[in-house]
């Protein structure tokens, strides 16, 4: 498994390093101290996983994360950060971020986010195509398109995997925690209203101009996504 690790604090790349190769000697992690070079190397090179800081000389992480985005649309890409406010979590993922994690972190989170994900990016990849429809929803796994009633909906990667979660559970209850979890991969700070925010872009896209609404919450419970609108908004 190939890693970029873009980062410029000695120690922590040092920390990275040591810590997730102890007990993996198959990880093979490249290193750039500063956001240009990182961006380079994720443009000559092929990765399956890039961590990358967002305070960084040269280019910001975001900026680099947005680059990589344009050329590499699927290869994981874990964010680091001394920022925690929900603003600095939101603008990480609109940048099409996985995940997100705050500094100081635990490397054993750290390296249990990272197996995780080299676990679900072999499962994607041996998933075959096939299409997820609720009402005149449509949603095709092998392109990543959405349709609703024949019209192409635009979405960001996350948004995508957020409605993605949601139609692989129509008609079930899923929690904040459950989201935070599954699309994200955070399972702290669960006060962060991330979800309802991005939950707030997908109801504008898929449901604000369209019936039957397909989006609901259930108060005191979480989300669902179901054809029957009983439910209170």
């Amino acid at each position: 498994m190939k890693v970029l690790l873009i980062e410029d604090e000695i120690a922590v790349v040092s920390l990275i390093k040591r810590g997730l190769m102890d007990d993996n000697s198959e990880l093979d992690i490249s290193v750039a101290m500063d956001g240009l070079t990182g961006l380079k190397m994720a443009g000559m090179n092929q990765f399956d996983l890039i961590i990358l800081d967002v305070m960084l000389p040269g280019m910001d992480g975001l900026e680099v994360c947005r680059n990589i985005r344009l050329t590499d649309p699927d290869v994981p890409i874990i964010i680091l950060s001394a920022l925690n406010q929900t603003e600095d979590i939101v603008a990480a993922f609109n940048q099409d971020a996985d995940e997100y994690m705050t500094k100081p972190f635990k490397i054993d989170e750290l390296k249990a986010r990272v197996y995780r994900k080299s676990r679900k990016t072999g499962t994607l990849r041996a998933t075959p195509a096939n299409i997820l429809s609720i009402a005149d929803l449509v949603l095709d796994k092998d392109s990543k398109t959405v349709t609703r009633a024949g019209k192409v909906i635009v979405l960001t990667a996350t948004e995508y995997r957020l409605l993605e979660y949601l139609m692989q559970n129509m008609n079930r209850i899923i929690t904040r925690v459950d989201i935070l979890e599954e699309v994200w991969g955070m399972d702290f700070n669960l006060s962060t209203n991330v979800v309802d925010v991005y939950l707030n872009y997908l109801r504008k896209k898929i449901d604000k101009n369209f019936s039957p609404k397909l989006i609901h919450t259930v108060i005191g419970m979480g989300y669902v996504l179901r054809v029957q609108d009983n439910y209170e908004n």
